[in-house]
């Protein structure tokens, strides 16, 4: 951070501007900013490429325009801990060298949903993949929050049933 105040660029001013550009900024000193709302993540373990690369994949594998990158930030913040830093490390340097190889600098310099998409599937054999995707399932999906995008309306023991709740107001189907 002292590095940005020399400059006379606060955190605060950096994250403002990278908000207001529209893109997904990485702040630097562990935190990672998104233009959806006001929030950051703060990194520890992991880069900060490596976080970020790992919220696009989020976006990529389970993709929902109406969902703001902080629910996919909190389904991926477990992966920013010790015990998972050498499968993540490792599953971003593959991804970005499929990347490469695609023709792009890194997963995150692929601009278009369909290419980030064909360079997944070109690992989604790989049990990096197939833990991110894994745990995705539950970490976006369990966050009660996200539950009205989708007109769920959470358990319904509690409160009776579904028969006597509205079961066939359903109008998404």
């Amino acid at each position: 951070m002292s590095q940005l105040v020399k400059q006379g660029l606060t955190r605060r001013a950096l994250l403002s501007r990278a908000v207001a550009a529209g893109a997904l900024a990485v702040a630097g000193a562990g935190f990672i900013a998104a233009p959806d709302a006001s929030w950051a993540v703060e990194v520890r373990t992991v880069g900060e490429h490596e976080m970020a690369t790992l919220l696009q994949m989020a976006r990529d594998i389970y993709p929902h325009d109406r969902i703001g990158d902080r629910f996919y930030a909190i389904a991926i913040k477990g992966y920013d801990a010790p015990e998972q830093r050498e499968m993540v490390t490792q599953g971003v340097a593959a991804l970005d060298a499929a990347a490469r190889d695609a023709g792009f600098g890194s997963y995150l310099a692929a601009g278009w949903e369909d290419d980030r998409v064909a360079i997944l599937r070109s690992l989604e054999e790989t049990s990096f993949f197939q833990t991110i995707r894994g745990g995705l399932v539950t970490g976006l999906y369990n966050q009660k929050e996200v539950w009205p995008i989708f007109g769920y309306e959470g358990e319904s023991f509690s409160q009776g049933g579904y028969i006597d709740r509205g079961f066939d107001d359903i109008d998404w189907l």
